[in-house]
């Protein structure tokens, strides 16, 4: 694994870890991960987001994710971020790590995140998944004014 490629890796996997501003650099290097996925690539970084959530022990019981689904989608996502940094966005990912460094990663991949979890929104089943919540809003209550706190 090359050194861009490990150094890219990490940014990637952090992901989210500390809110910053996006470039020109990183902002190109975005639109140009974006341009560059296939829906079935967003939904397998979804996959990829799901199936590293489920390993948190508060989650983990409501995931059937198995260790054999877990190594399937991280090589898919292996194989789609070095094709995204090596082939596809190469100059793109060079200028941002030049001109605005480490944090342009982060930038660059949130963007393409988002991006995947639009398209899950998008969904009917994910809709009315997120909609059943409002059987269970007590909406007289928000209708309340705030009480001040003591």
């Amino acid at each position: 694994m090359s050194r861009l490629t490990r150094f890219a890796l990490a940014f990637f996997l952090a992901a989210g870890a500390f809110p910053c501003l996006a470039g020109l650099y990183a902002d190109d290097m975005g639109r140009c991960l974006v341009k560059n996925t296939s829906s079935q690539d967003k939904t397998d970084l979804v996959r990829w987001i799901f199936a590293s959530a489920a390993l948190h022990p508060d989650v983990a019981p409501l995931s059937s994710v198995t260790d054999a689904d877990r190594s399937a989608i991280n090589e898919r996502i292996g194989k789609l971020l070095t094709r995204l940094l090596t082939d596809s966005c190469v100059s793109q990912t060079q200028d941002a790590l030049k001109y605005e460094g480490a944090a342009s990663f982060q930038l660059s991949f949130q963007l393409l995140g988002q991006v995947a979890m639009q398209e899950l929104m998008t969904n009917e089943h994910v809709s009315q998944g997120f909609a059943a919540i409002s059987k269970y809003v007590d909406l007289e209550t928000l209708k309340a004014p705030p009480t001040p706190a003591k």
